[in-house]
C-alpha cells in the first residue's frame, strides 16, 4: 500500500518530517496520519469549494477562521492526489 499523500508535509501534531509516518508520544509509528496532518495537507494543496479559498489559505466560515478545513476540501485534496498518482503511472 502506498503512503498517504499527506505524508508529503510535516505533521503539525507529532512533528513527523515529510515522508515519515506519524508517531505517538512514545515514538510508536502509526499506520495512519494524524487528522491535523490531513487538514494541513488539504489546506496546502487544494482550493476549498465551500469557502472559495486558494491552496495555502485557511478555511473560514463567514469570515471566522476554522480550526480545520471544510470536509469538501479534504475530498478535493484526495481527488487531486489520485489524479496526480494516475498521471505519474502513465
Amino acid at each position: 500500500m502506498a503512503a498517504h499523500p499527506a505524508r508529503s508535509i510535516r505533521c503539525p501534531h507529532c512533528h513527523a518530517h515529510p515522508g515519515q509516518p506519524c508517531t505517538t508520544r512514545t515514538g510508536r509509528r502509526l499506520p495512519a496520519v494524524h487528522p491535523a496532518r490531513l487538514s494541513a495537507h488539504a489546506q496546502a494543496t487544494a482550493c476549498c469549494p465551500a469557502c472559495q479559498v486558494e491552496p495555502g489559505t485557511p478555511c473560514h466560515d463567514h469570515g471566522r477562521a476554522r480550526p480545520t478545513v471544510h470536509a469538501r476540501r479534504y475530498q478535493e485534496a484526495e481527488d487531486a492526489a489520485r489524479l496526480k498518482a494516475q498521471e505519474d503511472t502513465r
